[in-house]
């Protein structure tokens, strides 16, 4: 169980730095001219760019049988 601990919270960190990562970006595209983005568009946009961190990090997830079975 520690170990799942120790994933959620690594993952939830990047999770949260990618969906910075995407805001920020956002962002300075629209001002840049680059985009037109409103708020909720950029909300939305970082918060799945979030959702998609922790499906990509399931792959760090180790599943052992508790039964020992290989």
């Amino acid at each position: 169980m520690a170990e799942f601990e120790k994933w959620g919270r690594l993952a939830g960190l990047r999770a949260v730095k990618t969906a910075a990562q995407t805001a920020v970006a956002l962002l300075g595209s629209d001002v840049a001219g680059l985009i037109s983005a409103d708020w909720s568009v950029i909300g939305i946009t970082a918060g799945l760019a979030g959702v998609v961190s922790i499906l990509h990090n399931l792959s760090e997830l180790k599943v052992e049988d508790p039964n020992g079975v290989q």
